[in-house]
């Protein structure tokens, strides 16, 4: 058998982008590699906080996301996903960068979610904060015109602070809790709802709970990265 080299690590196929964090990331979270049962590569884009990210949606990032992209890209991975479900605004410019697939957001999710539920059913999305949520977010992916509701964690007091304001410390359970609150009231208030996605990607930790309480499909980036994945696995150098 004959190989070659030309890299200095081998075997990671899925490359991470990830926010300028430093809040608890337990198993289920993107951020923490013992959610997958595959080798993930990270890159911290420096300067990317979840306020500039989320609430400002700042244009002056996208160069150095591309260019922590092209880093990725070089270094091996065959496809690239991001540790924020807003980065879907800036999903257009990163897919362009860069020459393998990239999935920037759990929302690229819900034009195939539509499609399995029908046109009678409404997706439920739940993001961290539905303000900030906007068209340019859904346009970034191609999910204009999808039936859905948007139910936000904003007023939810422990994940706010742990994921927006970046506190280092989690109550585990009380953000679940809370999850499962919100997740109820949706399917309470929208009982047409048929599938639900997870904008954040600090939220599938807790889809479990979630599929329990309400019993509906949950989609995240998690589902998301385990499908590109069984996509590209026999490309893994």
């Amino acid at each position: 058998m004959i190989v070659t080299g030309g890299k200095n690590v081998y075997g990671e196929s899925i490359g991470i982008l990830m926010l300028d964090t430093k809040f608890p990331r337990i198993p289920g979270d993107i951020g923490n590699a013992l959610t997958f049962p595959f080798p993930v590569r990270y890159r911290k884009v420096s300067g990317a906080t979840p306020a500039r990210v989320v609430k400002e949606a700042d244009p002056a990032l996208i160069a150095p996301f591309i260019e922590a992209a092209k880093e990725l890209e070089q270094e091996g991975v065959c496809a690239i996903t991001t540790s924020c479900g807003f980065l879907a605004i800036f999903h257009k410019h990163l897919a362009r960068a860069v020459d393998i697939p990239v999935f920037s957001s759990s929302l690229l999710q819900l034009p195939l979610v539509a499609a399995m539920i029908g046109q009678d059913k409404k997706i439920g999305i739940m993001t961290a904060s539905k303000p900030h949520l906007t068209p340019l977010h859904f346009q970034g992916v191609g999910a204009e015109g999808i039936n859905k509701v948007i139910y936000g964690m904003e007023e939810q007091k422990e994940f706010t602070r742990v994921f927006i304001e970046g506190k280092e410390e989690m109550d585990v359970a009380k953000v679940e809790e809370e999850m499962v609150e919100v997740a109820r009231t949706m399917i309470e208030e929208n009982p047409d709802v048929g599938a639900i996605v997870f904008e954040c990607t600090n939220m599938p930790p807790f889809r479990a709970a979630v599929q329990k309480a309400v019993q509906r499909p949950v989609f995240d980036i998690v589902t998301l990265t385990n499908y590109v994945y069984d996509s590209i696995k026999h490309c893994v150098k």
